[in-house]
């Protein structure tokens, strides 16, 4: 898996067995980062839930993103990801922490302009995670959070402010992209 554009592409970044983690795909990436760059997001701080090996994260700060937040529960993907920041010279601008989304959600305080959301498409939990995200402070005017996920799961148009701008869908990976609007 490589990064695909910005300071550090081309980058090899280290990856767990496929059978254990599904990485988004750099089809998926380039189609995510080209709707970024051709929208008015600020790339001030980026959270990446469910992080895996911090591909979205890191992607992000290869492209001027100033601080990314990553969440994984597993210790190994955590490690993962600190190897892939000292690769690309990320350490001093990101923190990753080890634990359930459920549980960061409790303790991240901070807004963030951009949220990327990537949880196992077998975890049914992604229409509760929009709806904490809503009536969280995470979620600041204009955030955009970016949610990968298989179709099996109904999602929502609406949940509080925020609000259903686009969809896409690459083979069987979904984006559905949610902006706050206030």
């Amino acid at each position: 898996m490589r990064i695909t554009g910005g300071k550090v592409k081309g980058t090899h970044l280290k990856s767990l067995p496929r059978r254990s983690i599904r990485p988004t795909t750099s089809v998926v990436r380039q189609a995510i980062f080209s709707f970024l760059d051709n929208s008015s997001a600020n790339w001030h701080r980026v959270l990446d839930l469910y992080a895996g090996t911090g591909a979205l994260g890191i992607e992000a700060l290869s492209r001027g993103a100033e601080w990314v937040d990553f969440v994984d529960r597993r210790k190994s993907c955590c490690d993962i990801i600190r190897g892939n920041l000292q690769k690309i010279g990320g350490l001093q601008r990101a923190h990753v922490y080890c634990c359930s989304v459920s549980k960061a959600l409790g303790f991240l305080k901070n807004s963030y302009d951009i949220i990327f959301v990537d949880p196992p498409y077998s975890d049914p939990s992604a229409h509760f995670l929009l709806l904490n995200l809503a009536e969280s402070d995470l979620v600041g005017k204009d955030s955009i959070i970016l949610l990968c996920h298989a179709n099996r799961f109904a999602l929502g148009s609406e949940y509080d402010e925020i609000h259903l701008i686009r969809q896409r869908h690459y083979g069987d990976t979904f984006v559905s992209i949610y902006q706050k609007e206030v």
